[in-house]
């Protein structure tokens, strides 16, 4: 899903990622649209089986337009119907997991999405849906606080989202134009830096520092003992991104330890001064870097490094 739907668009047009990860069989298979059948279409008069409106739902509240943005109930049954059929290829077909639309799934006649009646046309409605979707004034809104959140702050300054929503507008949702706004706004670059790193974001830098695991159960470790083992969010809005919800007295305790187990681990010997010198000079304050020179051991210095606040912060 990652390799095939999100990372071929994260730097294209929003509306090219939005339509590739709806039709992907992760997608489509996680919130049930695959079993998702129009009353009114040949297979559900025969079958009984009937709307799921899951996919159609977390599309307008997680991905585009967010809670408050203007969809209501009726929107959200309305958009499932324009998207039942949407399924993929089975394992008996030469190409299995490729989207697939099944005509006989889908419900007939027009549908009104968001005060616009889209005409029956098959696939086409869901495409041309997710189009207008895309383009909404509230999608824009959305995906620029979302970006703003996660790159400057967990209360992102207003001004900041609102150059990001405009220049998603103007591009027609072009997420590198986005992307360019916003490594150019001065509030990413603010010291100090306020981001708590996620603890795969944690691990990952910690394993670029001091080198991988020799094991990979090892390298399982730090995602299983900090609470974020890969593609199990505990729904489908994700992993949380504030620090609030890292952040507590027994996760910091966690972390703390989490260093020290991956300090205890190396085999070859880093000098925990050199590191602080090339990874960490713009930043490191007077108190850090006193702290790893009068540790007692190179261990219990690149420990104190990893797990002071320049370090723990994005």
């Amino acid at each position: 899903y990652e390799r095939e739907a999100i990372r071929p668009h994260v730097t294209g047009r929003f509306v090219d990622l939005l339509t590739a990860v709806t039709r992907h069989p992760a997608m489509l298979i996680y919130l049930d649209n695959a079993q998702s059948a129009g009353e009114n279409s040949s297979f559900g008069r025969r079958r009984r089986r009937g709307l799921n409106e899951n996919l159609a739902r977390e599309i307008l509240e997680l991905h585009t337009l967010g809670v408050g943005g203007g969809y209501n109930q009726m929107d959200v049954t309305e958009f499932a119907k324009i998207l039942t059929g949407w399924r993929f290829r089975g394992p008996r077909f030469d190409d299995p997991g490729h989207f697939a639309f099944v005509k006989f799934m889908h419900e007939p006649g027009p549908k009104t999405l968001l005060g616009k009646t889209y005409p029956e046309n098959g696939v086409e409605e869901g495409i041309q849906a997710l189009q207008d979707i895309a383009r909404h004034p509230s999608t824009a809104k959305f995906i620029a606080t979302k970006l703003a959140r996660h790159f400057i702050s967990d209360t992102p300054p207003d001004d900041a989202v609102e150059k990001l929503r405009s220049i998603f507008v103007e591009s027609d949702g072009d997420l590198a134009a986005v992307s360019r706004a916003l490594v150019e706004l001065p509030y990413a670059w603010e010291e100090p830096f306020t981001k708590i790193k996620t603890p795969a974001e944690l691990s990952i830098s910690a394993f670029r520092l001091l080198g991988m695991p020799e094991r990979q159960r090892q390298a399982m470790a730090p995602f299983r003992l900090l609470g974020q083992m890969p593609f199990s969010a505990p729904s489908p809005a994700g992993w949380p991104d504030t620090a609030e919800d890292w952040i507590s007295p027994e996760s910091m305790i966690r972390r703390i330890q989490l260093m020290q187990l991956l300090v205890n681990r190396l085999h070859g010997d880093i000098d925990p001064r050199k590191l602080a010198k090339t990874s960490f000079a713009p930043v490191i304050s007077e108190n850090t870097r006193l702290s790893v020179e009068r540790a007692e051991s190179r261990k219990s210095a690149l420990a104190l490094l990893l797990s002071a606040p320049e370090f723990q912060r994005r």
